[in-house]
């Protein structure tokens, strides 16, 4: 009871103020553009900084390896992410329905959500760990790995697997810190891990020599920092306002059920590009053999290429994830103003900042290739490639903005639906089509080039679907938002 009485003077405090009691409860109260410009810009550093983990991982052996170094982390990136997919799951899938939780008022339930999202963060590990360990060699094939990048390819690999938890972590606990209502110490949190990441990288690649498996170390290492500093917030800090409590990590099937339903729409679409990854890969492998820049260049090129979009697309993700706990807990509390106000903004926000980035790549090509120490004539093909692979960049975070939207306020069916639009539906079957047919439409252009037309094609009917959904979505809202200001008491739409 006395804890009950302090939440109600907290609360009691806040309407006489205007401010929220906590940063948890300003979800519901403060101006949602304020709330979304603090939300967003720790949100997306922070994700680019998680982001940049492969990046960090290029750029030092791009220097210190050279291409095959490049061609190493190209080829093992598929393999990896299908770790970043089951983050992805576990972490936002409990994040959202934790949200949801928080806005109905439920803390204690929150925190079982935490705990148990941990408890299958540990089990998909240690699953995950022993599957590749078991299976690397095939994997490995499937991936495309060449021969002379075999023994590098396979030591990243292993290394890595090795550290998923501290991955899983780092990715999924992040968001629950930003659900908390402390998007700055989640900034924090990633920081931290990344600055190590870099110091390390530098020691163990450009001065130790040591490679590849000094490189997959450095990541390792900085991962642990930051998976750590999480912990610690939730164990110790007298500012988390739910905690992780040892009591909440016994498995419940329902809870478990929820976060894996909620999450399925970030594994699927982690899967998709999984599975596009393996792939494009081997077609890499086949047209480069074809084309003067050899699959080793190849490799090495487009893999550049899909890194800098990678890391352009964590700015943009980065908008969605902040969003995420405002829709969900704003949802939760049937509050569907601050919900439309929250989905508009986020749209504004992806046109603006997918503009920017596309002015910076299509200004400064070379520069941003340069990075990486690709070989001069490597540079030459990958400018006009990365040039026609993003030029439909400020337009595609209207799709995230869907996907993320559909996850946060319960909706896991039409989430996963537009999840799959983009790499499953419209990009793989181009990817595999487009090169046996676009050299015989425009002379000019190889099959490798088609590899990358696929990716502004796919992007344009992804955008188009997104939108129907959207609006229909805006429609709803507006419904909502009537009967509300009419006194209506009127019940969530519908889960599916």
């Amino acid at each position: 009871m006395k804890s009950d009485n302090s939440e109600q003077g907290l609360n009691a405090q806040a309407v006489e103020t205007g401010e929220p009691a906590n940063k948890l409860d300003r979800l519901g109260t403060a101006k949602v553009s304020r709330l979304m410009l603090q939300f967003v810009i720790p949100s997306v550093v922070g994700l680019v900084v998680n982001g940049l983990y492969t990046l960090i991982d290029s750029i030092f052996l791009g220097h210190g390896v050279g291409e095959i170094g490049l061609a190493t982390v190209t080829v093992a990136n598929p393999l990896l992410s299908v770790g970043l997919a089951l983050s992805m799951l576990l972490g936002a899938g409990g994040n959202a329905l934790a949200a949801l939780r928080l806005g109905e008022g439920k803390r204690e339930d929150a925190e079982k959500i935490l705990g148990n999202t941990l408890t299958l963060m540990i089990i998909c590990c240690i699953l995950l760990a022993l599957i590749t360990t078991i299976f690397i060699e095939p994997l490995m094939i499937i991936s495309g790995v060449t021969p002379d990048i075999w023994d590098s390819a396979k030591v990243f690999i292993l290394i890595l697997t090795y550290g998923y938890i501290l991955q899983f972590i780092g990715m999924g606990f992040n968001n629950f810190i930003r659900t908390a209502g402390d998007p700055n110490r989640a900034l924090y949190t990633s920081v931290v891990g990344a600055v190590v990441c870099v110091v390390f990288n530098y020691f163990f690649v450009l001065v130790f020599n040591w490679g590849v498996a000094g490189s997959a170390y450095a990541t390792i290492i900085g991962q642990a920092t930051s998976a750590a500093l999480m912990f610690w917030y939730f164990l110790s800090s007298r500012k988390a306002p739910f905690k992780l409590r040892f009591k909440n990590l016994r498995p419940k099937m329902s809870i478990c059920a929820g976060v894996i339903t909620l999450g399925s729409a970030s594994f699927i679409m982690s899967i998709a590009m999984t599975l596009t990854a393996f792939v494009v890969n081997n077609l890499l492998v086949h047209y480069g053999a074809m084309h003067p820049i050899g699959s080793e260049g190849a490799l090495a090129t487009i893999g550049v290429i899909q890194r800098i979009a990678q890391l352009m697309f964590f700015f943009l993700i980065g908008v969605a994830i902040a969003a995420q706990p405002i829709w969900g807990y704003n949802f939760g509390a049937r509050n569907y103003l601050r919900v439309k106000k929250t989905t508009t903004i986020s749209l504004l926000w992806m046109f603006v900042i997918g503009t920017s980035l596309w002015l910076l790549v299509i200004v400064f090509p070379r520069q941003i290739l340069g990075i990486f120490g690709l070989e001069q004539a490597l540079i030459d093909f990958s400018v006009f490639a990365l040039v026609v692979q993003m030029s439909m960049f400020p337009l595609v975070g209207a799709q995230m903005v869907g996907s993320n939207y559909y996850q946060s306020t319960g909706q896991p069916i039409k989430s996963i639906f537009l999840s799959l639009t983009r790499q499953l539906l419209y990009y793989l079957p181009l990817v595999i089509i487009l090169p046996m047919v676009l050299p015989s439409m425009i002379p000019t252009l190889t099959s490798l080039d088609a590899i990358y037309f696929a990716v502004p094609i796919a992007d344009v009917l992804a955008i188009v679907t997104t939108a129907f959904f959207l609006i229909h979505e805006y429609r709803k809202l507006n419904k909502n938002i009537a009967a509300s200001n009419a006194g209506a008491n009127l019940e969530p739409d519908d889960k599916s």
